[in-house]
């Protein structure tokens, strides 16, 4: 009995052991991200993975631009369409979160999620689109180590140079040139706004983007104003 226990006990160590390294791991990872580009990410790679086992010369199509050459206009419109209290928050937006969960209880099913922009940056960084409580946790920790060393200014320039938009598409670069043969820092408040409102299911609305989510584009549109932008 005893040996079991204490084989137990080493193997439940070992197990801790390796979490703390992987958590060390991400950490390190967070920290040299603050001055340094990500030139992939975890969605990036699942993605990838995905379109190369239809095509296995499928490729992404992702450029990195500075936060200087993002236009203003996309900058209000994704804080507005995502997270409006972004500046206000440290990660988590529980106003937010309290309306989904109240939404979600009247429509009976999940609908809104009240993740914030960090959220949704921790998410596309490490993890994948799954969703589970064990993800969540994990998202939660990254969020708060993002949140500890960087400003939110770098968490809006890498949000808006990583996150998916349509099919095989990452980046307000690729978006802009996929969807308005532009560069991303000649977006106007109309386009800005339609871009951020695909951002909750970019791969289904790059092919139905029909009245509702257009009327929805409106709505942002006239927020913009309204957007605290780091």
């Amino acid at each position: 009995m005893k040996t079991a226990l204490r084989g137990l006990g080493w193997a439940l160590a070992a197990i801790a052991a390796l979490v703390i390294l992987y958590e060390l791991w991400i950490f390190l990872l967070v920290l040299w991200w603050s001055h340094f580009n990500p030139a992939s990410t975890s969605f990036m790679r699942i993605r990838l993975e995905e379109l190369q086992e239809k095509r296995p010369n499928a490729e992404l199509r992702h450029e990195w631009v500075p936060y200087e050459r993002i236009s203003i206009q996309l900058k209000r419109a994704v804080i507005a369409a995502e997270d409006d209290r972004f500046i206000e928050h440290e990660g988590f937006d529980w106003e937010g979160i309290q309306r989904a969960l109240e939404k979600n209880q009247r429509k009976g099913r999940a609908v809104a999620g009240g993740s914030t922009i960090s959220q949704q940056l921790a998410k596309n960084l490490f993890l994948s689109p799954s969703r589970s409580y064990l993800r969540k946790g994990e998202e939660a920790l990254i969020t708060v180590m993002i949140e500890a060393v960087w400003s939110k200014r770098r968490i809006l320039e890498v949000y808006l140079n990583v996150v998916e938009w349509g099919t095989g598409i990452f980046g307000c670069e690729a978006a802009a040139q996929r969807y308005y043969s532009i560069s991303a820092s000649r977006l106007g408040a109309e386009q800005a706004a339609r871009l951020a409102v695909m951002l909750p299911n970019p791969r289904k609305y790059e092919k139905q983007f029909g009245s509702r989510l257009a009327a929805h584009a409106e709505r942002i549109r006239e927020r913009m104003v309204y957007s605290q932008v780091p």
